[in-house]
């Protein structure tokens, strides 16, 4: 899947500015498929259009700069719908905890306690938020599938993180002792 893909799919569903685009890629629903900058969004927007598969219009705001708001055409739906039937790529999975987790036993014990236990607070509040968003929102069969996957593999995740942090604290260097004289 790529940033245009990405576009397309939160056109299919209502029309949507540049910035509303990139709220969705950062903490919405589609954080979860790739990731994408307002530096992709836009380029990405303005091919889109060159290419008949949106539109835009530009909306005056009260004391605000105007705003480009862009919606699919019928061309648009079509070319989501092909592009969804390609080959899939490869999940990408990126965690910089994991790189962290990679190099704990040359890290002292306390920073990696407190990063472990950083981390499952935040993964912890993230598998909340998506179960909160799930609640809240009507979703359709295939909306429930999706989050219910991601709440799955974040659950997996948490619990293996918990049941297994041991590991990680006991692998870390001790930190020297302190002299008695200081």
């Amino acid at each position: 899947m790529n940033v245009r893909t990405l576009c397309l799919s939160i056109l299919f569903e209502g029309e949507a500015t540049g910035y509303e685009i990139r709220r969705l890629c950062v903490e919405g629903e589609c954080s979860y498929f790739i990731e994408a900058s307002f530096g992709s969004i836009y380029p990405a927007l303005a091919r889109l259009e060159e290419n008949g598969f949106v539109v835009s219009r530009t909306e005056q705001q009260d004391g605000k700069p105007a705003k480009k708001v862009y919606s699919i055409t019928e061309a648009g739906r079509t070319e989501f719908k092909q592009q969804l039937a390609e080959p899939l790529g490869e999940d990408v999975f990126r965690s910089p905890f994991l790189l962290f987790a990679r190099y704990a036993h040359i890290l002292p014990r306390g920073l990696v306690e407190a990063r472990v236990t950083e981390y499952l607070r935040r993964a912890t509040e993230d598998r909340k938020k998506l179960e909160e968003i799930r609640s809240e929102r009507s979703c359709n069969a295939a909306e429930s599938w999706v989050m219910e996957y991601g709440r799955a593999m974040m659950e997996v995740a948490e619990r293996h993180t918990r049941t297994h942090m041991h590991e990680l604290i006991t692998m870390a260097r001790a930190e020297p002792e302190k002299d008695a004289a200081e």
